[in-house]
């Protein structure tokens, strides 16, 4: 029979919420990289080094399981309004007997339908933020300049997620191939992801997204085609874009290091 005191650790380690694995966050050494290219859309040149501190990002996008979660604690509604568009067809969280859960089949597909609003306050309750382009840029194509995160080859059903049926994506660790130098995984494909950006033409130059500018977006989705996947492709929306979930946008978090 355990007495009081054990009892009580036993209760605290049931209810308390596991750790987070180390492996779950990718370091990213301090350095400088090159940042966009020549001989593409205009948004993208020029070319140009950027040198970043050191800092961490999560291996994989934020699945609906985790955002269910997060809702549960932290409620729909923010201080900058909704997180979760849980009233959109493509929404895969939903509220059920009182909670808020993860539809049935995608718990481990990542997060559709989420505010930009949404994910930076999902990041802040880990102590954690979005990254920048320039994070998810250097984190997608290290130092070498690589085409894909995986390297130089064509994107490959094993590499990626793309090309597919309207919302129809995937679990955010199902493809090794993918994976960046550093092992970041699902950077290209499955879904694009909201950066802490605002839009500024190159060269790059920091300038955090507080709502009044346009959002950069980096990445690829499930239903692109394979020539969109880039590691240098920008997209943006405008403050009403950012407050809205879209089927196409996800996010993962990062943190200094």
């Amino acid at each position: 029979m355990l007495r009081p005191a054990r009892l009580l650790v036993a209760v605290l380690v049931v209810l308390s919420p596991a750790p987070a694995c180390a492996s779950d966050w990718i370091a990213i050494a301090a350095g400088a990289f090159t940042m966009g290219r020549d001989g593409g859309p205009a948004d993208e040149a020029p070319a140009h080094r950027v040198r970043l501190p050191a800092f961490r990002i999560q291996a994989r996008k934020v699945t609906n399981r985790e955002f269910a979660a997060y809702l549960e604690r932290a409620g729909l509604t923010g201080p900058d309004g909704r997180r979760y568009d849980d009233d959109d067809a493509d929404a895969r969280i939903h509220r059920r007997g009182g909670r808020w859960v993860a539809d049935a089949g995608f718990a481990d597909h990542p997060a559709v339908e989420v505010s930009w609003f949404g994910a930076r306050d999902y990041c802040a309750a880990l102590g954690a933020r979005l990254p920048s382009e320039a994070e998810w840029e250097r984190a997608a194509r290290s130092t070498d300049g690589r085409a894909y995160p995986w390297g130089a080859a064509p994107p490959s059903p094993e590499r990626a997620v793309f090309g597919r049926a309207y919302n129809e994506t995937a679990p955010g660790d199902g493809r090794p191939a993918g994976r960046s130098a550093e092992g970041v995984e699902d950077l290209l494909g499955n879904l694009r992801e909201w950066t802490s950006s605002a839009l500024m033409p190159y060269p790059w130059t920091a300038k955090a997204f507080t709502g009044a500018e346009r959002v950069v977006v980096r990445g690829a989705s499930h239903d692109d085609p394979a020539e969109s996947l880039s590691v240098t492709r920008r997209r943006e929306y405008e403050r009403r874009g950012a407050a809205a979930g879209h089927h196409h946008v996800g996010f993962r978090c990062a943190k200094d290091h």
